[in-house]
């Protein structure tokens, strides 16, 4: 029974790692939002600049109407993932609840082992695995929502620096337009790099 507890110790421990974990994660999701907003914006800006230079950025503005576009999927993206980590948040909480339940139970095995009290014991730790399947599934959906993510990033990268080349053939209006494709590369590569830090975040590995 000691070796029981010593376990379920260890559960706990590592259930409240898991919740740091996830918090950190949900918070630089938060940042990967407020960026996206910002490339919406620029994207907008960049479609009305390339208005101006007519016909010569005519390619500069489909690019720059692309990146307004992958910067509204972006964000549904992340709104989906939002949903994922609170669902793991609420998973967590109910193993960490669950352990505690089960502490006391064991406990109270140990001090007075009647056959109701094991029922009970027996019927807590099969939810015990309920919860721990579920955020097993949770875990796997995020980590496949967050590698769509980081391809969806690579082609918003693609985009970016296809637009730095098309600044080129701005004429007049080259200069303002390769500073704004170079804002646009700075930012995508911005967030890619944060995609990159969750992708191998020990929270996906379980340990």
């Amino acid at each position: 029974m000691t070796t029981a507890l010593t376990t379920i110790s260890a559960t706990a421990s590592k259930a409240g790692v898991d919740l740091l974990r996830i918090v950190r994660i949900n918070e630089e999701i938060k940042s990967v939002v407020g960026v996206a907003f910002k490339i919406n914006i620029m994207a907008l800006n960049a479609i009305f600049l390339a208005k101006r230079a007519g016909t010569a950025a005519r390619g500069f503005g489909v690019l720059s109407n692309e990146l307004r576009v992958f910067s509204q999927d972006l964000r549904n993206c992340m709104s989906s993932l939002t949903g994922l980590i609170h669902g793991c948040v609420n998973e967590v909480s109910l193993v960490l609840q669950d352990i505690r339940h089960t502490r006391l139970l064991r406990q109270a095995v140990e001090m007075a082992p009647t056959a109701r009290i094991c029922q009970v014991l027996a019927a807590r730790e099969i939810e015990n695995d309920r919860h721990s399947v579920r955020l097993a599934s949770l875990r796997k959906q995020l980590k496949r929502a967050l590698e769509d993510a980081f391809q969806m990033v690579e082609l918003g990268g693609v985009l970016a620096k296809s637009a730095k080349i098309e600044a080129a053939y701005g004429q007049s209006f080259a200069v303002p337009l390769a500073q704004v494709s170079g804002e646009f590369d700075a930012i995508v590569e911005e967030i890619r790099s944060s995609l990159e830090a969750l992708r191998r975040s020990a929270f996906f590995t379980g340990k």
